[in-house]
């Protein structure tokens, strides 16, 4: 089966941001022989005075693939390892969420994209997570963390919120490389424009950088790219989002 796990607010100024718990908490489930985990997906919040965050208010996400009968002890240790390892004064929150055909999608969805505009509270959280029977905790601080790691959940259930942890190094700003050639690393599911038309395996495309990131987009991850001017023929021509383009997702 496959769960979400989730968490938020666990870092502090001018330290390892929230991505580096998530990815040292996925490398223990995975050396723990409990399951495989996905790429981490970065979620951004509404920023408001109202709301304390540390830097960017995002939280982040993943999916782990694992027995049923093991979620709970993967739910305890996620909790110690949030405690012992979040940064002093931090609100850490977590979130794990099962995912099978009973589950009312929607509901999350709607309020991931309602943390996107306006400022929710822990009583909000709560009383969704239990109507949902979704496993939300807090441990330490305020536990304010709570509603950013159950709206990333449902951000990264809605398939086309946010963008991938990790840059990648796959040519020189400039250079030209085929969607086919992108798509043969294992990281990258497709080649799309904002707009949503999907490049063919034929097409090319320019690197607007040296480092390539990923989105979510459909469920995939995806490289998203932007239409420059037509060539001399009358092509056109494509070029992958620059790192200030992509910070849009």
């Amino acid at each position: 089966m496959n769960i979400y796990l989730c968490i938020d607010d666990t870092d502090e100024k001018d330290g390892p941001g929230t991505g580096h718990l998530l990815q040292a908490l996925c490398e223990n489930i995975q050396t723990k022989n409990w399951g495989t985990c996905s790429a981490i997906s970065r979620h951004q919040l509404f920023v408001d005075d109202a709301i304390p965050y540390t830097s960017h208010n995002s939280s982040l996400c993943c999916e782990v693939e694992l027995e049923k009968t093991i979620v709970g002890e993967v739910i305890e240790f996620c909790s110690r390892f949030l405690e012992e390892k979040s940064a002093p004064g931090s609100d850490p929150g977590l979130c794990v969420t099962l995912i099978d055909e009973s589950f009312d999608r929607e509901k999350l969805i709607q309020f991931g994209h309602m943390a996107k505009q306006t400022v929710l509270t822990k009583a909000a959280a709560y009383e969704l997570a239990r109507e949902l029977t979704i496993h939300l905790s807090e441990h330490g601080g305020t536990g304010q963390g709570v509603i950013g790691a159950l709206a990333g959940t449902g951000l990264r259930l809605s398939g086309n919120d946010g963008r991938f942890r990790g840059w990648y190094h796959l040519g020189r700003e400039g250079a030209t490389i085929g969607v086919k050639d992108l798509t043969s690393h294992g990281f990258i599911q497709g080649v799309q424009s904002e707009t949503g038309e999907i490049l063919s395996n034929d097409a090319s495309v320019l690197l607007g950088g040296d480092e390539l990131k990923t989105v979510l987009q459909g469920g995939r991850q995806i490289v998203l790219v932007t239409q420059m001017e037509k060539d001399t023929e009358g092509k056109r021509v494509w070029r992958t989002l620059t790192k200030k383009e992509v910070k849009r997702y």
